[in-house]
């Protein structure tokens, strides 16, 4: 009897270790996964960083960005100092990054994005309060508040809602504005092939929701501060 339940605690405590082994795995894959991402997004975009007004700090923060591709979380996540991207999390939409076994892993291994289910009728879960318990844990947020890739002639969407209620539920962390220029030249939707192409990601000032500030204020104040970070052409205003 005493052999059989040894038997049994050791066929447990195989399945232990091969669970650790196989989580172990996992994330050796995905560290190896981030820095072949970051090389070629490098290579690709010889994406810089620029700091406006502000400077990288280990601060819980908001970071809210212009949305063109998919891939625009990914130059934010590249830009910052190594010791921030441990604790900065990507807020993207469900529908997409689960789409296949690759992307599923490359978005919730490589990048332990906050996945968030867009489609008001199926999701279960209220995405502010998922996006608050992120921030709750300790995690920065990378979002993007017009809520879907822009593919207009016009320079930012109308933003949603979702900002103004992450500042309003939680107004001791910073909202930092986040400008990323040119990534769409280099995606263009429906193209596979990315055209390389100099890229930039502008950091602004720090801002937060004032005392008595209604929603649709803020989020043209904010609207605002993201698009003076646009950068100026040749021949604009």
């Amino acid at each position: 009897m005493g052999d059989a339940q040894d038997g049994v605690n050791s066929l447990g405590g195989g399945r232990v270790v091969d669970k650790s082994l196989s989580t172990l795995a996992r994330r050796t894959v995905a560290r190896a996964f981030a820095v072949v991402i970051t090389i070629f997004a490098r290579f690709l975009t010889a994406v810089r960083g620029i700091w406006v007004g502000n400077e990288p700090s280990r601060k819980r923060r908001i970071y809210f960005a212009n949305h063109a591709s998919h891939g625009d979380f990914i130059l934010i996540w590249i830009v910052l100092p190594p010791r921030l991207r441990r604790k900065t999390r990507p807020v993207a939409g469900s529908d997409y990054w689960l789409k296949s076994p690759l992307r599923s892993f490359i978005g919730r291994d490589v990048f332990n994005a906050v996945l968030i289910d867009r489609n008001k009728e199926t999701r279960t879960d209220d995405p502010v309060a998922t996006m608050q318990e992120a921030l709750d844990r300790g995690a920065s947020l990378i979002i993007f508040p017009e809520g879907t890739r822009n593919t207009t002639g016009e320079p930012l969407l109308p933003f949603k809602a979702g900002l103004y209620h992450l500042a309003q539920g939680r107004p001791h962390i910073e909202l930092v504005p986040v400008w990323i220029e040119n990534l769409n030249r280099v995606m263009p939707k429906g193209e596979f092939i990315p055209v390389p192409l100099m890229c930039s990601v502008t950091f602004g000032p720090s801002l937060q929701l004032a005392d008595g500030e209604d929603r649709e204020t803020f989020l043209a104040r904010a609207s605002t501060a993201l698009l003076a970070l646009k950068p100026k052409r040749n021949g604009s205003a």
